[in-house]
């Protein structure tokens, strides 16, 4: 009597114990294998991975930003032109499962080739996983691009003496461009001196900060405005003459 009655507490309490955890019957490398499956397609322009893994109600957001559903997905993946090859790996991956919902994050390191000429580029995608009816398949995916420099461009640093001088947004915001041994600088305020790197003629970036800045010249050919331009849209600042000093 007490015996059975012991193993019945045990049972109650090891499906108690069960029913507290939860199954979970996919596993981070099986997402990884399978993302690596849909980005390998992505060159052959396979559709078959990127129909099975991707729900019919799916959301996804590209790195231009663009909301596409499954069918303007799936019509993306088309074969690379001729003369183009690429790769695309997936990194650094992390995940959080439960039982029926999976969220996984990576960067995608990609190289394509062009008639012999190799650029990459690096992007990082996060995905969630749904298990519903016993099938994981992809429901929300979000893709940004890594910020890069722009190559360094071959200019003549004779004439960053036509871009020195100060500019005005408002009479109370000023911008003050210098130059010290060929390298030309930027400096708001009181704020520290920040180099302005060439990349083409009158075009400069900024190490690490996305956007561009542009000197404008006038009608005379003398430097009138500087152009600081982010994502298209450009802020203007307009050099202004300071009295010389007595």
């Amino acid at each position: 009597m007490k015996k059975g009655l012991l193993l019945s507490c045990c049972g109650v309490g090891l499906l108690t114990l069960s029913g507290c955890t939860p199954r979970r019957d996919i596993t981070q490398e099986e997402l990884a294998r399978r993302t690596q499956e849909l980005v390998n397609a992505v060159a052959m322009g396979d559709q078959a991975p990127w129909k099975r893994y991707f729900s019919e109600d799916c959301m996804f957001f590209d790195e231009r930003g663009r909301n596409m559903n499954k069918q303007a997905l799936v019509a993306e993946i088309t074969p690379l032109p001729e003369g183009s090859s690429g790769t695309i790996t997936i990194v650094r991956v992390k995940s959080h499962i439960e039982s029926n919902v999976a969220i996984m994050s990576y960067d995608l390191d990609e190289k394509e080739i062009i008639f012999g000429q190799e650029m990459m580029a690096r992007y990082h995608e996060t995905d969630t996983w749904l298990r519903r009816k016993g099938r994981w398949q992809i429901v929300a995916g979000q893709v940004l691009r890594y910020y890069e420099d722009p190559a360094t461009g071959q200019v003549d640093s004779r004439m960053f003496a036509d871009f020195v001088g100060t500019y005005e947004l408002a009479p109370t915001k000023m911008l003050t461009i210098s130059q010290d041994e060929g390298r030309l600088f930027r400096q708001g305020g009181d704020g520290p001196k920040v180099e302005l790197v060439p990349e083409a003629t009158g075009v400069f970036f900024r190490k690490g900060v996305e956007g561009r800045t542009l000197f404008r010249r006038g009608k005379q050919g003398e430097v009138a405005t500087l152009i600081e331009r982010r994502n298209n849209e450009d802020l203007v600042w307009k050099k202004v003459m300071i009295a010389p000093q007595r």
